[in-house]
């Protein structure tokens, strides 16, 4: 038997090769469907990622001896390169993986790009499909058909330092006005403490207050969308984020570049006072420096008492069309997804099970959950159903707009009118 998760070094030749490579229409799929040999599998690396490799090794333990003269192989490969990677094994298929993790955002336009198997019919027949929750299931589903199995769901509320909070003898922020007042006073009492880390890369971040304030990535549905980032609303909590990013609490030349994990990861080494995460980042946190001296509540609204709506993530596994393994990679993509393997990887990672009784089980035992919960009660958000959302995330449309404005580049209006005229030739040119 042969576990292995390792990261190739050709990673960076398909990177490269994945800038240049053709626009995909239509992946042929494999005439073939072995019985033995090697899968590969393509799984995302967290900020902590241990704890997911074990629960992975121990499901892949079981799978191989199921399934005798079989063996996988799993790659951890970064979130913020998947885009080209996955871009280039769908135009690849011979060096493509036979199974991926891959965003629920990402799934029209791969489906669009011809990557991913249509595994209705397996998904009909797994006894355990029946309880994944409406949301989740949609987060596979295009046209009518599945394209792959719901792996966790993902919200994000705010980390904030309970010791940091009782030495300076503040309130947890209500508002997003307190919260940004509050980031500045922790900054100027600590300056060596970012009052809130914020990343220009920080897309899911960023988003909330955007939609706190009334604003929409865009209006339409089906293939008709049309980009709303330069309305009014959305002008006001592109201010609100962007005002985070300086001198007073995040400085804009170390903090414009930073990602979501960038944040994360600044809160549990104990260089910030408060950060966006998600549910997902709490065995990072609890392995920080920062581990039983934090709290996590929903992120403040405008109003006092009201949670920002929260981005609806989360992950999925799908098999590629282009498998030559084919009932084996959907074996394999039922197993890592199955109630057991979620329910571990919600002890192992706080991820968010997509199994509607598994998360009241979990709910009921650990007490972290209960904001994420709350805010999933309150009202989540979903980015535009449209294949262009991949070519709009994967060029940096939106962290370019938020840069641009933290950098002093140009002004909010103008970076998001540009952002807007961007994202409109891409719902344009999906069709």
């Amino acid at each position: 038997m042969k576990l292995s998760a390792r990261l190739v070094a050709a990673a960076a030749v398909l990177a490269t090769a994945a800038a240049c490579a053709p626009q995909t229409s239509g992946t042929s799929s494999s005439d073939k469907d072995e019985k033995s040999g090697t899968l590969r599998v393509w799984l995302f690396q967290e900020v902590n990622n241990k704890p997911k490799e074990q629960v992975v090794d121990s499901v892949l333990a079981e799978f191989e001896k199921a399934h005798k003269d079989t063996e996988v192989t799993v790659e951890y490969i970064p979130v913020e390169t998947r885009a080209q990677r996955i871009k280039a094994a769908f135009n690849d298929p011979k060096s493509a993986p036979d199974l991926i993790e891959y965003g629920n955002t990402d799934t029209a336009g791969y489906v669009k790009d011809g990557g991913l198997a249509d595994v209705t019919e397996e998904f009909a027949d797994w006894s355990e499909a029946k309880d994944t929750d409406p949301t989740a299931r949609q987060s596979v589903t295009v046209d009518g058909k599945v394209y792959g199995a719901p792996y966790f769901v993902g919200v994000r509320a705010l980390y904030y330092r309970t010791d940091v909070f009782d030495e300076l003898g503040l309130d947890v922020p209500k508002t997003q006005a307190e919260l940004i007042s509050t980031a500045k006073e922790i900054h100027a009492a600590k300056p060596e403490l970012y009052g809130i880390a914020v990343g220009g890369a920080y897309t899911y971040g960023a988003m909330p207050f955007i939609w706190a304030h009334g604003g929409e990535l865009a209006t339409g549905k089906g293939g008709s969308y049309a980009s709303a980032i330069d309305s009014a609303d959305a002008r006001k909590g592109i201010e609100a984020y962007t005002s985070l990013f300086g001198d007073d609490n995040c400085p804009a030349a170390k903090c414009a570049g930073m990602g979501g994990n960038d944040t994360v990861t600044a809160f549990a080494s104990g260089k910030a006072a408060m950060a966006i995460g998600g549910d997902f980042s709490h065995a990072a946190v609890e392995a920080g420096k920062v581990k039983g001296k934090y709290a996590v509540v929903p992120l403040p609204g405008v109003e006092a008492g009201s949670i920002a709506p929260a981005f609806a993530g989360g992950n999925n596994l799908g098999v590629l069309k282009s498998t030559a393994h084919r009932t084996l990679a959907v074996d394999l993509m039922e197993r890592l997804a199955s109630k057991k393997a979620q329910g571990a990887l919600f002890e192992g990672m706080g991820f968010l099970p997509t199994f509607s009784d598994v998360r009241e089980q979990v709910a009921a035992k650990e007490s972290f959950v209960k904001p994420f919960v709350e805010t999933l009660a309150a009202d989540t958000k979903f980015v535009p159903a449209s294949p262009a959302w991949a070519q709009i995330d994967s060029s940096l449309v939106l962290p370019t707009m938020f840069q641009e404005v933290v950098s002093g580049k140009k002004g909010v209006d103008a970076a998001s009118r540009d952002a807007a005229e961007k994202m409109n030739a891409a719902f344009g040119s999906a069709g």
